[in-house]
């Protein structure tokens, strides 16, 4: 269109060189008429192209629509495929003539097809490719009879009797293979690099990585924050230790403390027939009851543990003032036992006079170590008053006398022997 305007201006301009207004006026209409004609001849060429692209289409979708009809799938793609395992898939187009890369972790090797294309028939090139394991054992790298166990990229030797490192290339000295308390080190190399660790209970000795020496936990634990492994002793064991107990006790199930084994009721004990036994902490005591032999007086047993006065004469004073009763009683205790501290307990039953008094009767260690007190109005209590300290055998008497306007009326002596042991758990 510009050509041709241009061809008719310069047609003007030839045949006058100065035209009049009134012909400049009349080029310029039909430049005009020109132009309105070219617009309207290009909108109606821009509404034919249109409806041919909507006629384009509709023709596609109707295709679309019968060819989704007759067919399960859409058939613009490829099916998707997934990365191998152990592997990863580069590219996520599955169009015609797009292509899929495939690569394997560290330690695995690709069989199959490294890439493959879409193709037009919506068929994947090449083979599904798998990632295999790469045996690193198949070079025989463990040397001196060494056995290689085949890892994730990665290998370690078992190495034979006498020989240690990452590939058993080290020989043990003579006194590390034998010894129960130093083990030879398992080594791997991954990617070049070796790795040596020991087996629990074990460590790394000071600079050679071939040999693990034990650890001794009782030792290293002996005060740690969580307190003593034991709560006795402690043995220290090749790769481990274990807790120990003194004789009479046993193991608990906690593997840290220790119980007392009760000979009298599981019968390990050698007291006869007459004697009874008393299970003390840490052994057990054969005791035997027999009755006192005081002048003026005799005493019959009325139980295992209590003897008793027979009836005296009328005439018989010094009968009279002898004790009515002897009661005995044995306590297993332990040593360093917290004081004050009330051990036992003596109380009337039916008392027969207005008053009750207790008193301690024994010895300088029985007062060193006892007191009696007063409760109630009709009970005493022996008191420890200072810690018993390691293994000892204390007795006791406590007096009962019963009084009727300061008349005595009764003595009732009980006798308690306490086994102090030296072990406390």
């Amino acid at each position: 269109m510009n050509q041709r305007l241009m061809r008719l201006v310069a047609v003007s301009v030839s045949f006058q060189d100065c035209p009049s207004r009134q012909e400049i006026q009349g080029s310029l209409k039909q430049v005009q008429k020109l132009l309105t004609a070219h617009e309207a001849s290009y909108i109606q060429t821009k509404k034919k192209k249109k409806s041919l692209i909507l006629i384009n289409s509709n023709v596609k979708t109707v295709n679309f629509f019968y060819f989704s009809k007759s067919l399960p799938f859409s058939t613009d793609t490829c099916i998707k495929l997934d990365a191998p395992i152990n592997g990863r898939k580069l590219g996520k187009s599955h169009s015609v003539s797009h292509e899929v890369h495939f690569l394997c972790d560290p330690g695995y090797e690709l069989v199959g097809s490294e890439s493959r294309v879409c193709q037009e028939s919506l068929a994947w090139s090449g083979q599904h490719p798998t990632c295999r394991d790469i045996n690193e054992c198949a070079s025989s790298p463990c040397l001196n009879g060494g056995t290689c166990v085949d890892e994730v990229n990665q290998f370690s030797c078992v190495c034979a009797k006498g020989w240690t490192g990452a590939t058993c290339q080290s020989s043990l000295p003579t006194s590390a293979t034998t010894g129960p308390f130093v083990r030879p080190s398992r080594c791997t190399i991954v990617q070049g690099t070796t790795h040596c660790t020991c087996e629990p209970g074990y460590t790394i000795s000071g600079r050679d990585s071939n040999i693990c020496t034990d650890i001794d936990e009782c030792e290293l634990f002996h005060n740690g924050q969580a307190g003593k492994l034991c709560l006795h002793a402690c043995v220290n064991t090749p790769g481990g230790y274990r807790c120990s107990c003194p004789v009479g006790y046993n193991v608990t199930r906690d593997g840290r403390s220790c119980k007392d084994i009760d000979e009298c009721a599981t019968r390990q004990n050698n007291c006869t027939k007459d004697q009874m036994c008393i299970n003390t902490y840490g052994g057990f005591q054969c005791v035997r009851v027999d009755c006192p032999k005081i002048p003026n007086a005799t005493y019959v047993k009325t139980s295992p543990m209590r003897c008793e006065r027979n009836p005296c004469p009328v005439d018989n004073k010094a009968c009279s003032q002898a004790p009515n009763s002897f009661s005995y009683h044995y306590l297993a205790v332990v040593s360093n036992l917290s004081a004050p501290r009330v051990m036992f307990r003596v109380s009337a039953l039916r008392p027969m006079g207005d008053t009750l008094r207790f008193s301690l009767l024994g010895g300088r260690q029985a007062r060193r170590h006892f007191t009696v007190q007063r409760s109630d109005r009709l009970t005493g209590q022996l008191m420890l008053v200072s810690p018993v300290q390691g293994a000892i055998t204390l007795e006791a008497e406590v007096e009962m006398s019963e009084l009727e306007r300061r008349v005595h009326l009764g003595r009732y002596i009980t006798k308690i022997t306490m086994f102090v042991s030296q072990y406390e758990f």
